[in-house]
């Protein structure tokens, strides 16, 4: 007759998203914590995220995830946003506020931190850095890597304007580091540069090509991570372990960490990624 112990409903909409492993890691999450949860998958066509994201809370749901291609669009509805949304111009995660209101955070690139310095164990204050890509998925990163203060960031992408409008759209966020500015090129101006984190984030590994750089752009005991993951290396782990990379890594833990934050900014518990990378890995 009553059911006060109902599950909260959360979901994560885009299109496709039938793929998506944010089921699975959320119920693993909401395990660990003791939270019942019901988490779901939702594909929106084109033209109808809104009037989802409305049907969706009037059906008492509490929060979204918001994955390709709606993180423009998530960022346009939210009533107040986050100082990391703000600086992306993106979200991916709404939280459905008590008062009405509608609170939008983008945890990409927090996500991407937590799994190269903790997970990986890797130093990215005073380190060298090079992007590869200069579109969504760099935008979302860009920010909290800027907070780690590296010594020099190097965005390089196929078209350089795109690459230099995100390095001057970034720039007043370069606080109490080494580095005087982003800089921006293409991939053939790499050459003679190192750098000790090289970041794909280009969508080349999903059609098995990786982008065109010279073979010594790996300082010593240098990681390449791709922001791709998939049941194999992907073509720019091979490469990078082929031309010198010391360490190489994909973006499995990036998603999870990056759901960790989610998880925390609507229940207040932050959750083991680790199980759960474990987890999905083996069902890889």
């Amino acid at each position: 007759m009553f059911d006060f112990d109902k599950p909260q409903r959360y979901a994560v909409m885009g299109n496709p998203v039938s793929h998506s492993k944010s089921p699975v890691i959320h119920t693993q999450f909401a395990q660990q914590c003791g939270i019942r949860l019901e988490y779901g998958a939702i594909q929106v066509d084109p033209g109808g995220f809104a009037q989802a994201v409305d049907q969706f809370r009037a059906s008492g749901g509490k929060g979204l995830n918001i994955t390709v291609p709606f993180k423009l669009e998530a960022f346009r509805l939210a009533d107040r946003k986050s100082a990391r949304a703000e600086r992306a111009r993106a979200v991916n995660v709404l939280k459905f506020e008590a008062d009405g209101g509608l609170y939008g955070d983008n945890v990409d690139g927090v996500g991407l931190a937590r799994d190269l310095t903790v997970n990986l164990g890797v130093t990215l204050k005073g380190n060298t850095v090079l992007i590869l890509g200069a579109g969504g998925a760099v935008r979302g990163v860009l920010g909290p890597l800027l907070d780690e203060r590296p010594a020099a960031l190097v965005i390089a992408n196929r078209t350089v304007f795109k690459a230099k409008e995100l390095a001057e759209q970034f720039a007043p966020y370069i606080k109490n580091s080494a580095m005087s500015k982003i800089e921006a090129c293409g991939y053939d101006q790499i050459s003679d540069r190192q750098f000790g984190v090289v970041i794909n984030a280009t969508s080349a590994s999903l059609q098995g090509e990786v982008p065109p750089l010279p073979g010594d752009i790996f300082a010593e005991n240098a990681l390449a991570y791709d922001l791709m993951y998939g049941n194999q290396p992907t073509p720019f782990m091979g490469w990078a372990r082929e031309n010198g990379a010391a360490k190489v890594a994909d973006g499995l833990g990036m998603l999870v960490e990056q759901a960790v934050e989610s998880f925390f900014l609507w229940h207040g518990k932050r959750p083991d990624a680790k199980p759960v990378m474990a987890t999905l890995r083996k069902s890889l």
